[in-house]
């Protein structure tokens, strides 16, 4: 059985749906109470997309009603992972607020926790019973969309390692590196270098898990076509989109996502790909 908290994302259409009503008390704290009987022997599935704080408490509030109400095998799909990218402390006074995340889930015992293309690997080295996801149907699929040859753009030293793995399960596409400078006092991201001598009016996908701001592709993007890029994409797994689409969208011919966050509707500029239709044979 399924319990999905957000009724506009159902990744899994072959389980049974639970009933439930939630709503926010006056002092804003979450509620949930389950409508549906359970059989103490079923397994379990809640799924969420977390875009606050809130959204995690009620996931928690949900887990912890299912227990008590007598349901031992729990499984959780977080596509999203909250404070993945908190995944380190870089000056003096901050939290490490990923392992805050990830010590509350392990206090659950849950059976299983799903996670879609993490941020890194310190989300499932710090998670019990982790099970991760990669993203590497999503690109097979957006590359089908483009059809034509293209050349992927690692964006930094940090996703190096998964696009290595993905060019290799795709068959050995050419990958070109990239770098950048962020201050981390202040965010600032500038001095975008890409590794190559010229690029000749290749087609180029820049394939990265989070797009926030979209500050780190625009750079990019100028310094690609520096390089004598031609048509550009993007691709990322969980579009935040905190800007907008509209600036992004000036920089390339089409900007593709998932609804692990959030749903947006598609346009000429723009396409989502629910991760119901690339994930249910990896679950």
């Amino acid at each position: 059985m399924i319990l999905n908290l957000d009724h506009n994302f159902r990744p899994f259409s072959d389980k049974k749906n639970i009933d439930f009503e939630s709503f926010t008390f006056s002092g804003g704290e979450p509620h949930i109470k389950i409508l549906t009987s359970i059989n103490e022997d079923q397994n379990v599935t809640v799924t969420h997309r977390i875009q606050s704080f809130n959204d995690f408490g009620l996931l928690l509030l949900a887990i912890d009603a299912l227990q008590r109400a007598g349901i031992k095998s729990i499984d959780v799909f977080i596509p999203y992972f909250p404070a993945a990218r908190q995944d380190r402390v870089m000056v003096y006074g901050e939290s490490l607020s990923v392992k805050v995340y990830t010590e509350i889930l392990n206090a659950l015992n849950l059976n299983c926790v799903t996670v879609y293309d993490p941020h890194s690997e310190v989300v499932p080295a710090l998670l019990n019973n982790c099970k991760v996801i990669s993203n590497h149907s999503f690109i097979e699929k957006v590359m089908q969309e483009i059809n034509e040859d293209v050349i992927l753009i690692s964006p930094d030293g940090g996703a190096l390692k998964k696009i290595y793995k993905l060019t290799s399960t795709l068959g050995g596409i050419e990958i070109i590196e990239c770098s950048k400078s962020r201050n981390v006092k202040t965010g600032q991201i500038s001095d975008f270098k890409v590794y190559t001598e010229g690029l000749k009016g290749k087609t180029c996908l820049i394939v990265d898990d989070i797009c926030d701001g979209g500050g780190t592709f625009m750079g990019l993007a100028k310094e690609l076509k520096n390089k004598n890029a031609g048509k550009l994409y993007l691709a990322v797994s969980h579009g935040i989109f905190s800007k907008g689409l509209t600036e992004l969208s000036k920089y390339f011919d089409k900007i593709y996502s998932t609804d692990s966050f959030k749903s947006i509707e598609n346009t000429n500029q723009f396409k989502e790909i629910e991760l119901k239709e690339i994930i249910n044979d990896e679950i």
